[in-house]
């Protein structure tokens, strides 16, 4: 068996136990269980942050410790067809290729692989390496729960590679800070009329990752369904009983999206215009894209009209997208807002949005911003998971390093980047003060999506990097 193959073994063996985001007790345990039979030291904190201490190969008794860091959680999505279940079924990989995807779902190769590359390079016998200490920080995709909670004396290694970027070649020494918000908008309840009811559903679209793909004009389905139902509110007997759309995560890109409303008239051919307009508008970014209407049942209650107006208003005008380019560095984003998802009944309706921004100062516009919107609204909003930006540091010692070894090792430069994603090495930074610290990963796509999928090329030269890496600290 080659390294690729044991690397990807490796993450079949993590992917039988389920890690969605929030539930964290399985994939600690296992975690802990390999390596405590592995006779390695195992520390654990209060929010199963894991830290697992290796010694080091002879020869190297003396190098300095690195650290190699990934997390543990993974973004649970699948095709709205998979009868999938993440809190118990083993995420199965599928080779297409040179790729490896899912069966409909995400695969978890962000952040799974970082694990199976250190659990890999561990157990091979033909890896020397300093002291490692691999730290596996719990609950990424939800605020970086983890990384914020770390404790001072956690870590004892001052270079730390971060495994959690997504393209082979290129080095990541910057990210952007972000926050979520989480909005509540007041309704009240009526009694339904006797205009037929019908369900509206919005999909087929890409999503992504709603920081690393947030310029690449993805439709967002809310903002989407919420113009055909603004259209559709001037149809005599309309009234709206429901609004669900997006996974409940707020690092994804709303990809589908459902309304329960009703409206006097043959409500067919004003649909069939909204859905020739917005493929039209998608134009060849979301071939995939769909909008269908279907007749339904009567609830048993629907929002009056006054709070059918106040959340359509409310999703209509909630940023979304790139607010500002980087003046500094061309085609990067330096701000921007994502509606993740939200939840409208007639009992309740509750948004969710993420903000990122490399100006600590813009970022803290975007989140009184995202408030002015629901007091506007006669709700409220909190800022909930705040974590701060990593500022690039090109005079970086352990980027030298890398740059050269990478060098010598591939034949050819590596990219160095900063990027509009939300990285734990900005948290870590600020926990642990001289913290030398680079990122970098093998290359995959379409993360945070059902379309997931592992470059398989990319996973050897990567591998044989990192071996040469870290044998250039004896």
């Amino acid at each position: 068996m080659n390294h690729s193959d044991r690397i990807i073994s490796f993450l079949e063996e993590i992917n039988k136990t389920p890690r969605k985001s929030g539930n964290r007790g399985p994939i600690t345990a296992y975690l802990r269980g390999w390596a405590e039979k592995r006779g390695y030291e195992v520390k654990q904190d209060k929010t199963d942050n894991l830290l697992i201490r290796v010694p080091p190969t002879p020869g190297y008794e003396k190098a300095p410790i690195i650290v190699l860091q990934g997390h543990s959680d993974m973004v649970c999505e699948k095709v709205p067809e998979s009868n999938h279940d993440f809190t118990k079924d083993a995420v199965k990989l599928v080779r297409e290729g040179d790729w490896i995807k899912g069966d409909g779902t995400t695969i978890g190769a962000d952040n799974g692989i970082a694990i199976a590359l250190a659990m890999e390079l561990v157990s091979s016998e033909d890896a020397e390496h300093p002291p490692i200490e691999i730290l596996i920080t719990s609950d990424e995709e939800i605020g970086l729960v983890g990384a914020n909670a770390l404790e001072d004396g956690f870590v004892e290694g001052k270079v730390l590679i971060n495994l959690d970027s997504e393209e082979e070649g290129i080095f990541t020494i910057g990210c952007a800070g972000g926050a979520d918000s989480d909005f509540t908008v007041p309704v009240n309840s009526a009694a339904p009329g006797s205009a037929q009811f019908y369900t509206l559903t919005l999909g087929g679209l890409k999503g992504g990752h709603s920081g690393m793909d947030i310029a690449l004009n993805h439709g967002n389905a809310l903002k989407m369904i919420e113009r055909v139902l603004s259209s559709l509110s001037t149809q005599k007997g309309f009234s709206l009983a429901s609004i669900n759309g997006g996974s409940g995560a707020t690092n994804a890109i709303c990809r589908d999206a459902d309304a329960v409303f009703a409206a006097d008239g043959d409500i067919r051919p004003l649909i069939a215009e909204w859905a020739s307009l917005l493929k039209g508008e998608c134009g060849t970014v979301e071939e995939d894209f769909f909008l269908t209407v279907i007749e339904a049942s009567a609830p048993g209650k629907v929002l009056n009209a006054d709070s059918a107006q106040r959340v359509l208003r409310t999703i209509r005008l909630t940023p979304h997208g790139v607010e500002k380019m980087s003046s500094d560095i061309e085609g990067l984003v330096e701000t921007s807002s994502n509606l993740a998802w939200a939840e409208i009944s007639a009992d309740k309706a509750r948004l969710q949005t993420s903000q990122r921004s490399a100006v600590m100062s813009e970022l803290k516009d975007m989140n009184e911003r995202m408030i002015a919107v629901a007091e506007l609204a006669g709700g409220s909003c909190f800022t909930l998971n705040k974590y701060p930006s990593w500022k690039p540091n090109p005079s970086s010692a352990l980027l030298e390093r890398c740059t050269r070894i990478y060098k010598e090792c591939c034949g050819k430069e590596a990219v160095v980047e900063a990027i509009h994603a939300g990285l734990e090495c900005g948290l870590i930074g600020d926990k642990y003060p001289g913290m030398d610290m680079i990122s970098m990963g093998p290359s995959m796509e379409a993360v945070h999506t059902p379309g997931e999928r592992l470059y398989v090329p990319s996973l050897e030269p990567f591998r044989d990097f990192l071996v040469a890496l870290l044998k250039s600290f004896k």
